[in-house]
């Protein structure tokens, strides 16, 4: 059954990926929002800075990007799993980019297509 863009569902989606970023980080977004367009969900989100991310940029820059690609690799796997196991979600892809410079995340889950 295809994802029905409500504001219960938004909500919800936003719940599930603010829950990650408390899990992850210890803390949750500063702003969220989630839209739904036919099978793609985006998720727009705004970051907090960690005090150990901004270590990590003064005194080894590579390896904090390095940590920032894995964390968002690991936020694609937890989101993908909270969709599929909570809201009964058939995903297809998750994709996300993140600037580490603004905190902005974007990201796109695009949902199966049912036949």
């Amino acid at each position: 059954m295809p994802l029905i863009d409500s504001s219960e569902n938004r909500k919800k989606l936003c719940h599930l990926y603010n829950e990650i970023a408390k899990e992850l980080f210890g803390f949750g977004t500063t702003l969220l929002k989630a839209s739904l367009d036919h099978n793609i969900i985006t998720i727009h989100a705004k970051h907090r800075r960690s005090p150990r991310s901004s270590a990590l940029e003064g005194e080894a820059p590579t390896l904090k990007h390095e940590v920032d690609f894995y964390m968002s690799s690991i936020y694609k796997k937890k989101i993908r799993e909270k969709l599929e196991l909570e809201m009964g979600l058939s995903i297809e892809a998750v994709l996300r980019d993140y600037d580490p410079p603004t905190q902005w995340a974007i990201t796109n889950i695009i949902l199966k297509q049912t036949e």
